[in-house]
């Protein structure tokens, strides 16, 4: 049997490779979707701006792998939040997939958080993908719980109050604050300042009595390529208790109606039971379900209490 052809990485991604890892991520997971009986389902190439803030927000765990033409084969973008570290997304080309070749990147991957110090190191997949699953454990991750996907469709009048804007404000370290107070060495401050920088959302901040109890950075740039911008992403939240994470919930409609979004989307962890419940019981709707993995020794920590902070390990 002739061996695989080797492969140039990992070196860095660069600006103008993000057409290239904008197909390789099209067609691996159109593949995946089909090869796990959904025919029909086309996953689109994503928002070049978008590429932009994740390979920026990955900085040097944005890690790409080439052929001997050069051409770009696979892809892992490694990220680390202060003590926490997670890939994705990341994806290898349909046709060199059984060649060894995502285990070498996640391997690269663990290599590179292990390193840094990371506290937690972890992905998510598809539940119903039993491949992905058993692929993952047999490099040392561990099933955690479920990540769901939820959104609410804005209706009614605009509310009269919401939360402040950061970029208004100016209140980045307080949002960092509370991140700290609830899991002390995470560290949201990259996602956060390149999410302003860029223009691609804001955040939205509750504040009793001059402290920070709530936050949630947001994108409304659209993700997908040529899709309308009609809603925001919510990529971190934090709060300080259920019901500050409540009060979060209708500040948020506030920020939506504010940039003309008709929908609201969160990726909720579940290991928050009573957060889930407090979105269903304000009108969120699941559609869809990811795998929260984690490597052996590397676990995440929910904070104590009622506390709630919500990280999502995708773009």
């Amino acid at each position: 049997m002739p061996q695989p052809e080797r492969l140039r990485g990992p070196t860095p991604a660069r600006p103008e490779d993000i057409d290239s890892i904008n197909r390789v991520f099209s067609e691996a997971f159109t593949d995946r979707y089909q090869r796990d009986g959904m025919s029909g389902v086309r996953v689109p190439l994503l928002n070049p701006a978008i590429w932009r803030f994740a390979i920026a927000a990955a900085g040097d765990g944005a890690m790409v792998w080439r052929d001997r033409a050069g051409e770009v084969v696979a892809f892992n973008l490694v990220h680390q939040s202060g003590a926490e570290g997670w890939m994705g997304p990341l994806a290898v080309r349909p046709a060199r997939q059984g060649e060894g070749v995502g285990g070498l990147i996640v391997r690269a991957a663990i290599s590179r958080l292990q390193e840094a110090g990371a506290r937690v190191i972890g992905l998510e997949t598809m539940p119903r993908t039993v491949e992905n699953i058993g692929f993952y454990s047999h490099l040392g991750f561990r099933p955690e719980y479920l990540t769901v996907s939820m959104s609410h469709e804005l209706a009614g009048p605009r509310p009269d109050r919401g939360g402040s804007l950061v970029s208004r404000e100016g209140n980045l370290e307080h949002c960092q604050a509370l991140v700290e107070a609830l899991a002390p060495g995470v560290d949201f401050s990259r996602e956060l300042s390149l999410t302003l920088e860029s223009k691609l959302g804001d955040a939205t901040l509750i504040a009793e009595r001059g402290a920070p109890v709530a936050f949630a950075l947001w994108h409304s740039a659209p993700l997908a390529e040529g899709r309308p911008a009609d809603e925001i992403r919510v990529l971190k939240l934090a709060a300080k208790n259920l019901s500050a994470f409540r009060r979060l919930l209708s500040a948020l409609e506030a920020s939506a109606w504010s940039v003309h979004a008709k929908r609201i989307a969160i990726r909720c962890q579940t290991a928050y039971r009573d957060a889930y419940g407090a979105l269903l019981d304000a009108g969120y709707r699941v559609h869809w379900t990811d795998l929260r993995m984690t490597l052996d020794g590397k676990r995440e920590e929910c904070p104590p209490g009622e506390g709630v902070l919500f990280s999502n390990w995708e773009i």
